[in-house]
């Protein structure tokens, strides 16, 4: 009994590969045939007004980033003071 449903799991198994296999495919036909339509890249940029474009975060500085940072402590260590006094 055991060896029929373990042979039933990897047809089902393969058939699902397969599918899977010909889905890939069928996509990367799509992507050829329409490359504007894809609305993110493999490296994770997006597709804006005819231009790849970096997502914001990965467009920002360390220092713009460490600058946001300290500006959003600030901010949260006055929301707290601001809900203490309360």
């Amino acid at each position: 009994m055991r060896s029929q449903s373990s042979a039933a799991s990897r047809l089902a198994r393969r058939g699902a590969r397969a599918v899977l296999d010909e889905l890939e495919r069928e996509a990367a036909a799509i992507r050829r045939a329409f490359p504007t339509c894809s609305a993110v890249a493999v490296d994770g940029r997006r597709w804006r007004r005819g231009l790849w474009r970096s997502p914001p975060a990965a467009r920002m500085s360390a220092a713009g980033r460490k600058a946001v940072s300290e500006r959003m402590k600030k901010y949260w260590a006055d929301r707290r003071k601001g809900k203490a006094k309360k």
